[in-house]
């Protein structure tokens, strides 16, 4: 386990810079991260080059016995280029050009652009890629921040037309797979085809998905293209870049491909207000935070699923490349935070996975946009509550060291996958249906159980989990199906909820009995689906015909299905008689379908039953702000409300503190 902070120099006078290596070197950091926002004083003009600077503040942090991070300035285009080659600014969905005067603000298409991050970044890597100092290099920053992750300019409509040809091969293939026959939209040629922006009336999903796989992919290969040049010039150095949790626009399983490991930006108070609106379930309040949380918290379940997420990505360690450590600046409101709540928010990322962690930042700012941000140090350079909570951190380091040596370890996965998500926020049916809403009620569920739990790609091996819930699977080609079906047959118990099946890969409908290429393993047609009004319910209806059956009370809203039972058996009917939930033995493994957009009781019904019937370990009911997690040999319960909690095992009664953590060992 290491600390780091990140840091900016270029700040601050030079003569500042020995007191605060030598600070951070006494408070226990050991990694500073710089330079990732640094182009225009690297290269002041261009093709000249000014790196006394940096020479220094490198010197300068290594003489502090301090590893250094190094990012590539590639985020924020300086204003030279930007005037001399506006052909590199982003355009936006409405057409619009991006102007110079913030950061991310280039396209990763534009060929002009792409020319010049090569030259900076081989022109650092061929100054610094020996350079023992450095130890880490990160790539840009938030690729896709401040809504950037697609543009719509002519560079990127000539590289979509040269994506869809490799995708398609022919123009047929692309007028059948995007079903242009409708209101006449048959391409005759290539060129003829532009990107989504809105001068298109109502869209053709098809095109639109396929434009969000393109812009995903031409990141990937922008990240690629200074991976490559950093790897060979700077050899035996780890390269990441920061990701940011839930981020939705780019699919980060594929960014995350290349790289030594990952790394994402955690601001606790920040983030629920970006995401819970399409987390929490419908009817439930996402003005604030549940008040069973402390005020100064954030969300824990929201944190919990990022870093879930962040460690599926690579099914590995991870870091945080920034971490929240004060009031932050672009919340709807920005707290004051208590020490303990940082420490409590560490302890979180370590006990999901986490086995580096950055502070942002060293030092709150005096100007631009992040003034109110706040740091380790105030703005006049005293202590503020960051770094009594990081003392109070080094003081547990021996412990946290001994819970980061033992291994993450899940019984149950949950499939993430980007075109599913991207497919159903095209087109969602319903308003207020969103794919990681449906990710999110069976995480929370999972998650009040104590219930370990690695979010993952369909690509990834299943084969180490029990139970694997694939929430909506809805687009699901022959090869996914095969995959899910070697998965059951060796054992493994799969979860398909509303939606799944129900698409081709190019996001056209299929025309075989629904689920479509899951039919075979779910074992049921679905022959009626519908999304009820607000107020309308289809009550269910309890069997006692069956020993695996559900004794589940209450009604089916939102989201309804009627299946048909095949090979399957019926474990849950509506009222009306049709059934709501089957299971299908396949191999050695059982194919459960959900036909209802369960509530988060239900929800939380049906993961008690699957653990059970899997004989999988886990604690029970937790009180509501208490969240568990197990590390080897090692039990965490970590406090994230204002009250004393009790806690009921079957071999011990525990308390745990408010704004506290209890561990113990086995």
């Amino acid at each position: 386990m290491r600390f780091g902070v990140c840091y900016y120099p270029e700040h601050w006078p030079p003569e500042r810079w020995t007191t605060d290596a030598r600070l951070m070197r006494e408070s226990g950091i050991t990694i500073v991260r710089i330079a990732e926002f640094a182009w225009s004083l690297m290269e002041p003009e261009e093709g000249t080059y000014n790196w006394t600077w940096l020479d220094n503040a490198i010197t300068t942090l290594a003489n502090e016995g301090l590893q250094v991070m190094l990012g590539t300035p590639t985020a924020t285009p300086p204003a030279w280029l930007t005037r001399t080659h506006p052909d590199i600014l982003r355009v936006d969905k409405s057409t619009i050009q991006r102007n110079h005067g913030s950061r991310r603000h280039y396209c990763p298409n534009s060929p002009t652009y792409r020319l010049y991050s090569r030259r900076i970044v081989t022109a650092m890597a061929e100054r610094y890629g020996q350079d023992k100092r450095i130890t880490v290099w990160q790539i840009d920053n938030e690729f896709g921040g401040g809504r950037t992750a697609r543009c719509y300019c002519s560079d990127c409509a000539q590289a979509f037309r040269l994506w869809l040809q490799q995708r398609y091969q022919t123009i047929d293939n692309l007028n059948d797979s995007w079903g242009n026959i409708f209101w006449s939209q048959i391409y005759q040629d290539w060129s003829q085809i532009e990107p989504p922006s809105d001068d298109i009336d109502k869209k053709n999903p098809s095109h639109e998905l396929d434009y969000f796989r393109f812009a995903s992919d031409s990141m990937v290969a922008y990240q690629q293209e200074q991976f490559d040049i950093i790897r060979q010039l700077a050899p035996n150095r780890r390269i990441t870049t920061n990701l940011m949790g839930l981020y939705l626009d780019l699919d980060q399983f594929d960014l995350a491909t290349p790289l030594d490991y990952v790394t994402w930006d955690n601001y606790p108070t920040g983030n629920p207000d970006r995401w819970r609106q399409l987390m929490y379930p419908p009817g439930r309040d996402t003005s604030a935070n549940p008040p069973i949380y402390s005020y100064d918290v954030g969300d824990p379940m929201i944190q919990g699923m990022a870093h879930a997420l962040t460690y599926g990505l690579k099914n590995a360690p991870f870091g945080i490349m920034e971490q929240q450590c004060g009031h932050i600046n672009w919340g709807d409101v920005n707290p004051g935070i208590r020490p303990e709540i940082i420490r409590l928010w560490v302890w979180q990322a370590v006990a999901e996975g986490a086995e580096e962690l950055l502070f942002f930042r060293w030092r709150a700012t005096l100007f631009a946009h992040e003034q109110y941000h706040s740091g380790l140090l105030g703005h006049d350079a005293r202590p503020q509550a960051g770094f009594a909570a990081f003392q109070t951190l080094q003081a547990e380091y021996d412990q946290l060291a001994q819970i980061v040596a033992q291994p993450v370890t899940a019984d149950v996965a949950l499939i993430f996958n980007y075109d599913d998500l991207w497919a159903l926020q095209l087109q969602p049916h319903r308003r207020d249906f969103h794919y990681l809403r449906h990710l999110f009620l069976y995480y929370e569920a999972l998650r009040q159980d104590g219930t370990s739990v690695t979010i993952v790609s369909p690509d990834a091996d299943l084969s180490p989990f029990k139970l694997v819930i694939a929430p909506s699977a809805h687009l699901a080609t022959a090869e996914l199906s095969q995959k899910f079906q070697t998965y059951v047959e060796t054992g493994g118990t799969l979860v398909f909820g509303v939606r799944s099946g129900f698409k081709t890969d190019s996001n056209l409908v299929t025309d075989t009995p629904l689920p479509g290429h899951l039919h075979h393993l779910v074992g049921a047609t679905v022959t009626h689906w519908q999304t009820l009004p607000n107020g309308i319910e289809w009550p269910l209806a309890e069997s006692t015909t069956n020993q695996d059956t559900l004794h589940m009370s209450g009604s089916a809203s939102y989201w309804v299905e009627h299946l048909d039972p095949t090979s399957a058996t019926s474990l849950l009917q509506y009222q009306s008689g049709e059934t709501a939930i089957t299971v299908n033995e396949v191999g050695q493994g059982h194919v459960y379908y959900v036909g209802f957009y369960p509530t988060p009781d239900q929800a939380h019904h049906l993961i008690t039953h699957w653990l059970d019937t899997l004989n999988a370990p886990y604690i029970g009911t937790l009180p509501p702000g208490i969240f568990y997690y197990k590390r080897g040999p090692y039990h965490l319960f970590l406090n994230f409300t204002d009250n004393e909690h009790t806690i009921l095992l079957p071999e011990a009664k525990m308390t745990v503190p408010p704004r506290d953590i209890l561990i113990t060992k086995e």
